[in-house]
C-alpha cells in the first residue's frame, strides 16, 4: 500500500497553518494539511452554504476535468466525475454542464478568468491537475475558487498510487464539502448491507459492502446462512451481524480488513444484532430470557453481560448516544411500541414519542442532536423520521409501503434506509437528508436491505 500525502499546489502563496497528520490506515493513505492558500486579501468573505436553514438552493459549482496528459488526463476526468457525483448527490451543489465551460485550465499556474466563469453562473470553481511522479505515483492537486470574489478559498495536493484515485477523489470531495458548508463530509465512507436475491420464499441473503456511492462492491458472506442487521463499529473497520445456525440466532464480529470472524455468542429470541458503544469496547443488545426480552450490555473484552432493563414488556433495538451517557430503545411497556430514553446504567427510563402510530428502531445521531426512527401508522404506512432526544421536533423524512432501518452518515446530516414496494419487488437502498427533500436511490446489483453506514475511513 502506498501513502497519500498532502502538499501545497505549486506557484501559490502559502499562509502558514497548523500541520495536521491524518493516517488512512485501511489503505495506507496519509494526508498532511499544510494550511490555507490564497491569492487575495484574506479579509475577503468566503463563499459558504448555510445548511442550518430548511430547503437549501443548490450552489452552482464548476468542476472541469483535472488537467493531465495521457493516462493522467484520463484519471483526471474520472476524478472530476467522482467529485461531481459526490457533491451533486448531497443536494447542496449543482455541478454545471461541462459543455458550457468557456475557459480551458491546462494547469494550476493558469489563473481563472473569473468573468468567463461568472458568465455561466458558477459561484465556485474547482481547478485541478493530475501529475505522474517519478516513483509511479500520482499527484492530485486542486484549488477551490470563490468566483464572484475572485479569491481562492482552499488549495491542497495529494500523492497516491494510481489504483487509489477513487478514494482520493472522495477525500477531495469531503474537503470541498467542509470548506463550503462548515460541516464534515461523508463521502470517504462505506455502507455494509444485506444483499438479497432469489424468490421471496427462497431468498438468499449475503453480507455486502461498498463505497457510499455504490462502487467497489464486494460480498463478505457466501449466502449459505441467513444474515441480518449488520452494525459498524465506530472505532474500527469491524461489524457485528446476526446469522442463523440450525435455527438459532448467533451474533458474530467480523473484521472487514482481515476477514477474521469471531462468534460473539448464541442469543435465543434475538431479532437484531447488537450495536457498538461509542468507544467500541461494548455492545448493547436485546435478549430474551425466560420468555422476557430485556436490554443487556456486553463487554467485548471480558464477554460479561450486564442487564440494564427489567420489565415484563418487550424492550429492544437499543442505541447509545454519541457520548455514551444515554441509551434510546423501543418498548411496548406503555401498551404500544414507543421510543424511550434511559441513562447508560439503565436508570430513569422515560418515553419520548407521543405521536400517532407505533415507533421502532431508534438510532442516535453521531451529532447527538437527533434520534432517527421507523414509524408505522394505522393503515400500514411506514415512515422514516427524526426527533430530538427529548421527543420534540418530530419530522417525517420519507414514507412508503415499507421503509425501515435508518442509519446515519458520520456527519449526522444524511440517513440511509431501505424501501420495499407493495408488489413484492426486492428491497432497495435510499438516502435522504435532514430536509427530507433530497431522497436518492443507491444503486445495487440486487435487492438490498439493513444498511449500516461506516464512520469516515481511518
Amino acid at each position: 500500500m502506498t501513502a497519500l500525502s498532502q502538499q501545497p499546489p505549486k506557484g501559490l502563496a502559502l499562509f502558514r497553518g497548523l500541520a495536521l497528520l491524518r493516517r488512512k490506515a485501511a489503505t495506507g493513505l496519509v494526508a498532511v494539511a499544510l494550511g490555507v492558500l490564497a491569492v487575495a486579501s484574506p479579509a475577503q468573505a468566503e463563499v459558504r452554504i448555510d445548511i442550518t436553514r430548511g430547503k437549501v438552493e443548490p450552489m452552482p459549482i464548476a468542476i472541469p476535468a483535472f488537467a493531465g496528459s495521457g493516462d493522467a488526463g484520463r484519471v483526471g476526468a474520472d476524478v472530476a466525475s467522482v467529485i461531481n457525483a459526490d457533491l451533486e448527490r448531497s443536494g447542496l451543489f449543482k455541478p454545471l454542464d461541462k459543455s458550457a465551460f468557456i475557459q480551458n485550465l491546462p494547469n494550476l499556474e493558469v489563473q481563472p478568468n473569473f468573468a468567463d466563469w461568472r458568465a455561466i453562473n458558477a459561484q465556485v470553481l474547482v481547478q485541478g491537475v493530475v501529475e505522474p511522479q517519478s516513483d509511479g505515483r500520482l499527484r492530485l492537486a486542486f484549488r477551490v475558487w470563490d468566483v464572484f470574489a475572485g479569491t481562492q478559498v482552499k488549495g491542497q495536493a495529494y500523492v497516491t498510487q494510481p489504483e487509489n484515485w477513487r478514494r482520493a477523489s472522495h477525500i477531495i470531495a469531503d474537503v470541498i464539502y467542509k470548506q463550503l458548508t462548515g460541516e464534515d463530509g461523508y463521502f470517504d465512507t462505506r455502507i455494509v448491507y444485506v444483499a438479497e436475491s432469489g424468490k421471496v420464499t427462497e431468498r438468499v441473503k449475503r453480507l455486502a459492502i461498498m463505497d457510499q456511492d455504490g462502487a467497489n462492491l464486494r460480498y463478505l458472506s457466501d449466502g449459505r446462512a441467513l444474515v441480518l442487521t449488520p452494525r459498524f463499529s465506530p472505532t474500527a473497520q469491524e461489524i457485528t451481524y446476526m446469522s442463523y445456525y440450525n435455527g438459532m440466532p448467533r451474533v458474530y464480529l467480523f473484521n472487514i480488513d482481515t476477514g477474521r470472524q469471531e462468534l460473539l455468542g448464541d442469543f435465543p429470541g434475538m431479532t437484531f444484532a447488537p450495536r457498538f458503544s461509542p468507544d467500541g469496547n461494548k455492545v448493547i443488545l436485546s435478549m430474551a430470557t425466560d420468555g422476557n426480552t430485556d436490554i443487556y450490555e456486553m463487554d467485548l473484552r471480558t464477554r460479561r453481560t450486564r442487564q440494564l432493563t427489567n420489565h415484563p414488556a418487550i424492550d429492544t433495538s437499543p442505541s447509545y448516544s454519541p457520548d455514551g451517557q444515554q441509551i434510546t430503545f423501543n418498548s411496548d411497556r406503555g401498551g404500544a411500541q414507543q421510543v424511550y430514553v434511559m441513562n447508560a446504567d439503565g436508570s430513569n427510563p422515560h418515553r419520548i414519542s407521543f405521536g400517532d402510530g407505533r415507533y421502532a428502531t431508534p438510532v442516535w445521531s453521531p451529532r447527538g442532536d437527533l434520534i432517527a426512527f421507523t414509524k408505522m401508522k394505522a393503515g400500514g404506512e411506514f415512515y422514516i423520521g427524526v426527533m430530538r432526544p427529548d421527543g420534540s421536533g418530530e419530522r417525517m423524512l420519507s414514507s412508503g409501503f415499507l421503509v425501515e432501518s435508518p442509519t446515519w452518515a458520520p456527519n449526522g446530516r444524511v440517513l440511509s434506509f431501505f424501501r420495499q414496494d407493495a408488489n413484492g419487488a426486492e428491497p432497495r437502498l435510499f438516502t435522504v437528508d435532514l430536509t427530507g427533500y433530497n431522497e436518492r436511490r443507491v444503486t445495487t446489483p440486487q435487492g438490498a436491505s439493513d444498511p449500516a453506514w461506516s464512520p469516515l475511513l481511518p
